[in-house]
């Protein structure tokens, strides 16, 4: 295993970014503050669509870029964006999950807060960028999908339970867990106050290795 990927992972990365050309689209979109569109990706390396579009989908298949569908409130087609995959992040040259981690922690300190508030004032913070009008347990899910979560929904009645399936944070937080799922928590609980219409319950902690920890969400009908 290296960086929680199997070799046969790796080898299947590495070749994807071995072309030239693959490794360039990497790049730009790795450095792009913004989820990136096919045009601009063709503009970029001066190659046909088509073209693009394969190598496009080889970073894909390798799982070094995620491939989403833009979401516009205008007339047209929705383009198809690509930004960095979550997991891919902290290996290729890439900045790791665990830059923002320490930003958050580093936030702690310095305003002399615990990390529980801190992740949840960066919840509220995040909550007011995302999409108006969406169910907020699709939005919470999506959010911790993009923090590589790997998150699994179950819902029952009024009850959302995520199951995060992978510790994008494993090595901190085995050394670590109060402090790291607390910070969690707060942020799931930020993020559920700033989007309104769910409460969050308990945060259900296991073994950092072995994921599976298990966030436990109630649906407001009231608000």
């Amino acid at each position: 295993m290296v960086d929680g990927k199997s070799a046969d992972e790796v080898q299947v990365q590495a070749r994807a970014l071995g072309d030239p050309t693959r490794h360039r689209l990497f790049r730009y979109i790795v450095d792009a503050d913004h989820p990136v569109g096919v045009q601009e990706l063709t503009d970029y390396v001066q190659l046909n669509h088509n073209a693009v579009r394969q190598h496009l989908a080889v970073l894909k298949d390798a799982g070094l870029v995620v491939e989403e569908l833009e979401s516009r409130d205008r007339p047209g087609r929705p383009r198809l964006l690509y930004r960095l995959h979550p997991e891919a992040a902290g290996s290729w040259g890439t900045a790791g999950a665990y830059a923002w981690l320490a930003g958050l922690l580093s936030e702690s300190v310095r305003r002399g807060t615990v990390p529980r508030q801190v992740g949840h004032d960066h919840g509220v913070r995040t909550a007011a960028g995302l999409g108006d009008g969406a169910d907020p347990a699709d939005l919470i899910e999506e959010e911790m999908l993009r923090r590589g979560f790997r998150p699994t929904r179950v819902e029952r009645g009024r009850r959302i339970d995520l199951v995060l399936n992978r510790c994008p944070f494993a090595d901190v937080a085995h050394q670590d867990p109060k402090t790291i799922c607390q910070l969690h928590l707060g942020l799931a609980e930020g993020l559920a106050e700033g989007l309104g219409g769910l409460e969050v319950e308990r945060l259900a902690a296991k073994n950092a290795y072995q994921a599976g920890c298990r966030l436990v969400m109630r649906r407001d009908f009231a608000a």
